[in-house]
């Protein structure tokens, strides 16, 4: 697959979790996005925080710049405690607001890639795969933001609110 056809199942791939995450926050207050899953878990927030701030990542991984600032979201990573109260945590709706501002450098940064550019060593690697590409990096981070948005589905109901795609 060339770069260019990476670029657009990438870009459609982050189409539907955009709507996914989306609909699974739409409705929903500060206070239901807090409200923490038993027997444990992290709640609404944390998950689309945690979301946001892998976008920051995903931005810089592109060429791109955030449209945040993304330090902002640094309690948002992988393995930090839950949050547990409003003063911990960023407001739901500049969550929302911040992830809708990805949608533009994301897909110009993809509409950059070149086939040399994927095929460059990663500069991480979630599991520590030495052979680690920026071209199977981002394969790999359209799967975790994938996971996470439908787990907004599943912690939405379990705050209380119907379920928001069917």
């Amino acid at each position: 697959m060339d770069a260019r056809e990476l670029a657009r199942f990438l870009s459609i791939q982050f189409r539907y979790t955009s709507f996914v995450f989306g609909a699974n926050l739409e409705g929903l207050t500060d206070e239901d996005a807090l409200r923490q899953p038993a027997p444990g878990g992290n709640c609404i927030n944390w998950v689309a925080g945690h979301i946001v701030h892998a976008r920051a990542g995903l931005v810089r991984l592109v060429g791109g710049t955030p449209p945040y600032d993304a330090d902002h979201y640094r309690r948002y990573e992988r393995a930090s405690t839950p949050i547990t109260s409003a003063a911990d945590a960023v407001a739901l709706s500049r969550i929302r607001a911040d992830f809708a501002a990805t949608r533009g450098p994301l897909d110009a940064g993809l509409a950059t890639l070149t086939d040399d550019r994927l095929a460059d060593p990663a500069p991480f690697s979630p599991g520590n795969n030495p052979e680690e590409t920026i071209g199977t990096l981002l394969a790999g981070l359209a799967f975790h933001e994938a996971y996470h948005t439908g787990q907004l589905g599943v912690l939405r109901r379990l705050a209380g609110a119907d379920g928001a795609i069917r």
